[in-house]
């Protein structure tokens, strides 16, 4: 086949399945789009950068700016594809992220390739991220409702011109409607839990102030939390306010604090309501720190974005790790986590339940419930039997439902090579694949679609 991959950051979420793919013999392609640099070509994939010629005009409407966004992206990889299919280039199958609006052209091009895209989330005014947390309440909900109406045009478009969808867990799969719903297919991206794995021996050597360092073993007790960018969609604000009693009553832990100061999901700070202060980890720190003294502040590291390998020694050095999200796309570093064999305190909120069961996997708490967090942290701190038994079978899920090589990339290629077809495998056909579909979601994953 000749395959053509479209993400704006390639390789993403085709890290794995793009080489994979060249590597049985398949032509693979990838666009993405290039703003400074070199665009390097990955394993047996030829990378083709394309460039956006102009921003989003400081005139448009604001409800409409997110839509120009996507078509000026998308104008740019159409016309890079055109050059493509002028060089004589004609895929069978494009196989796209779609969240940026780069292929919503690309059956003007080659109207009998098969489309297929990678999903990750239908937007609601009600019932998943928007609204979820009433620290952070929309100035003007009902105008906000509007806004998100028209963000789901992408999505829409989609719809109208793909032959099947992928989605990496059942609740985002949920978000959407039908009819789209019917098409959809069901593949985690994958861990390799043969790197993410549990490590006795494991160390890492912290700056600890003054020019000073320490080395963390596991003999050590080291709470660990982990975002992108440290902000409320994630939790990062009861995450701190839970510090102040979590630091007093375990006088030896460490805390280590991963993630980046800007925003991924959510909205920046309003400068104006924080007084100047720039970022969440600013703001949030400037809140609990008059609470905890200066020996117990020192406890607390934070250590911004780390090199992968630090990272997979981070959670392999772990006694309790934190996760925390808004009802939202499902971090990878959970699974990542599980996968090492960490000790998980989780929130309640979906898709966290699919991996997290309560008591068996992780330990559940409700989102809001600081005091909650504290307790569970410090119950699995005080008790190692039940953090060996909650690690050891969150490894165990991940092998068996997560595992890259012998769960995911499989069922990934599988969906790929099906669109090789005419149309795309039904509901059946993917199942006896073994591949899961947006038909065999639970009705409580189904409850948002149901209300769009």
């Amino acid at each position: 086949m000749n395959l053509l991959f479209i993400h704006q950051n390639f390789p993403g979420q085709f890290k794995h399945p793009a080489p994979a793919l060249a590597q049985r013999g398949h032509r693979v392609l990838a666009l993405r789009l290039q703003e400074g640099g070199q665009v390097q070509d990955w394993p047996g994939v030829g990378a083709i950068p394309y460039q956006a010629d102009r921003g989003t005009s400081s005139s448009v409407h604001p409800w409409i700016a997110d839509l120009e966004t996507k078509v000026i992206r998308a104008e740019a990889c159409f016309r890079a594809a055109r050059r493509l299919r002028e060089q004589g280039f004609k895929p069978d199958a494009i196989i796209a992220h779609s969240g940026w609006g780069e292929s919503l052209f690309l059956k003007e091009l080659w109207p009998k390739a098969q489309l297929g895209i990678y999903c990750e989330f239908f937007y609601h005014p009600k019932g998943a991220d928007v609204g979820f947390d009433p620290e952070f309440p929309s100035a003007d909900p009902e105008a906000e409702g509007c806004c998100l109406r028209l963000k789901n045009i992408n999505n829409l478009l989609h719809f109208a011109i793909a032959d099947t969808g992928l989605f990496p867990t059942r609740w985002q799969a949920g978000t959407f409607p039908e009819p789209f719903r019917s098409r959809i297919v069901i593949i985690h991206d994958g861990i390799d839990t043969k790197t993410v794995s549990p490590n006795p021996g494991v160390s890492l050597t912290l700056k600890t102030g003054a020019g000073e360092t320490r080395q963390l073993t596991r003999a050590d007790e080291v709470i660990t939390f982990v975002n992108r960018n440290l902000e409320p969609y994630r939790g990062f604000h009861v995450f701190m306010r839970a510090l102040p009693e979590l630091l007093a009553r375990r006088p030896h832990a460490r805390v280590l604090i991963v993630g980046g100061q800007g925003t991924s999901y959510g909205a920046a700070p309003d400068l104006t309501h924080y007084k100047g202060l720039k970022t969440w980890r600013e703001i949030f720190t400037a809140e609990v720190r008059p609470s905890i003294p200066d020996p117990d502040w020192v406890r607390v590291h934070f250590l911004g974005n780390l090199p992968y390998p630090q990272f997979i020694a981070l959670l392999q050095l772990t006694t309790v790790h934190v996760y925390l999200t808004y009802p939202f796309v499902l971090s990878w570093s959970l699974i990542e986590a599980m996968s090492a064999g960490c000790t998980i305190v989780a929130s309640q909120t979906p898709p966290v339940s699919e991996v997290i069961h309560h008591q068996e996997t992780g330990w559940l708490v409700d989102f809001f419930d600081r005091q909650g967090l504290v307790d569970a942290v410090c119950a699995l701190l005080d008790n190692p039997m039940m953090r060996q038994r909650l690690g050891e079978n969150a490894r165990a899920f991940v092998q068996g439902h997560y595992d890259l090589k012998r769960v995911c990339l499989p069922q990934q290629i599988a969906w790929v090579e099906g669109l090789r077809q005419a149309g795309t495998c039904s509901a059946v056909e993917w199942q006896v694949r073994g591949i899961e579909t947006a038909r065999m979601i639970s009705p409580d994953c189904r409850a948002l679609a149901c209300r769009s």
